[in-house]
């Protein structure tokens, strides 16, 4: 027997995607996305609230970079997602560096092993939000995540996922890491993997902002 379960997150796990532009005053600003992911060889597509301060950057530049969250940048990327950058200057408090990209207006964090630098073909309203469809221009990868043909390893990149029905993964989920972390059964191997001193960075930010 079936039930009917009206409109429930489901289809998953999705990337942890860290979304980032420059303002009208070429300050870079970054944000945590869940909601977006690659829709084709050159495509990619997100789904942003209407108030976000990056909206806003993406009408006003055009561009944007797109990083992928992994093990070692779990914090910061869960810090994009907890506070608005019409509130605080992101990027100077996550203690991350920025250059900016060859390719297009947007700022790229060096801080992420793998981005890919895109330019905005297209930008919608529909429901109540704000769906960006970008073109992919150039994709930029630390050379430490790297096969031996030159191509990305996603063993070696180590990028977290988000489930948006369940708050975990595979690998290992964030839901707000000031509440709680779901993880899958190799949980402590992957934990003691992650430097302490971006625990400690946490509890920083966390204290900052309690």
């Amino acid at each position: 027997m079936k039930k009917n379960l009206g409109n429930t997150p489901v289809l998953a796990p999705l990337p942890v995607l860290i979304v980032a532009t420059y303002d009208e005053q070429g300050m870079p600003n970054a944000m945590n996305v869940a909601w977006g992911g690659q829709c084709g060889y050159h495509h990619v597509a997100l789904n942003l609230s209407l108030n976000h301060k990056t909206t806003e950057n993406l009408k006003h530049t055009k561009a944007f970079t797109l990083s992928i969250a992994t093990v070692d940048t779990l914090v910061v990327s869960d810090y994009f997602g907890l506070v608005s950058g019409r509130k605080e200057n992101k990027i100077e408090k996550a203690g991350v560096h920025v250059t900016r990209s060859e390719f297009v207006d947007a700022p790229v964090i060096d801080e992420y092993p793998l981005t890919l630098e895109c330019k905005v073909i297209e930008m919608q309203e529909a429901l109540g939000e704000m769906h960006v469809v970008g073109e992919v221009v150039n994709m930029q990868a630390d050379e430490s995540i790297l096969d031996e043909q030159g191509k990305v390893d996603l063993g070696k990149l180590r990028s977290i996922s988000y489930d948006s029905a369940s708050h975990s993964s595979a690998i290992l989920s964030v839901r707000r890491l000031r509440t709680e972390i779901s993880c899958c059964d190799d949980t402590q191997e992957i934990m003691r993997q992650i430097n302490r001193s971006q625990w400690e960075q946490l509890r920083d930010i966390n204290l900052a902002h309690s």
